[in-house]
């Protein structure tokens, strides 16, 4: 299977190319924001103010680092459990968001968001934190200092791999994997 680079922000014509099991690698800006970030952004979007970045066409890394050693851009910048920002995830894809990177299944309200927008829910390797880094080029908090490794923060990423697992014809990789599986036993 071929790999498709795809640049972040995300263009809507590009998602509509993007299907379940596609390997991607993404390179441009990606911003990270995990539990008490995505409410803070939600809160923002509720009462009408001005998000800390624009996010129509971004795309979310739920990812949380650790610090950087010496000479390092960022440490280890491995994704978190996705199910976690499902709550929030939905008003955030209508506000424009574009993409989102984590790890494990998504509701079914965000399958629908998925769908309904027009977004993508790209999944990377848990556990490979120390290797996905090194496709972080540039890291810089830009909203909620006060939460330490849950601050959101502009990354400038290059090829950072991923797979497409939710589209917006509605596959999910996830229950594909578990039907597949499921044909296979004896």
């Amino acid at each position: 299977m071929d790999v498709m680079c795809i640049t972040s922000p995300i263009d809507a014509e590009i998602i509509e190319k993007l299907r379940v099991g596609t390997r991607v690698l993404v390179s441009g800006v990606v911003y990270t924001a995990r539990d008490s970030a995505h409410q803070r952004l939600v809160e923002a979007l509720e009462r009408g103010e001005q998000m800390p970045f624009g996010i129509n066409g971004q795309t979310l890394y739920y990812m949380g680092p650790s610090p950087a050693g010496m000479g390092q851009v960022i440490g280890s910048a491995g994704p978190t459990t996705s199910s976690r920002m499902d709550e929030y995830t939905p008003p955030l894809i209508a506000a424009g968001m574009r993409a989102m990177i984590g790890k494990g299944n998504r509701s079914s309200r965000v399958r629908e968001a998925i769908k309904k927008y027009k977004a993508v829910y790209l999944v990377t390797t848990g556990g490979a934190g120390a290797l996905l880094s090194k496709a972080i080029k540039k890291a810089e908090v830009i909203a909620y200092p006060d939460l330490g490794v849950e601050a959101v923060m502009r990354l400038e990423v290059e090829d950072l791999p991923a797979i497409v697992a939710n589209d917006i014809y509605g596959e999910d990789l996830f229950q594909q994997g578990i039907a597949s599986y499921q044909r296979g036993r004896c």
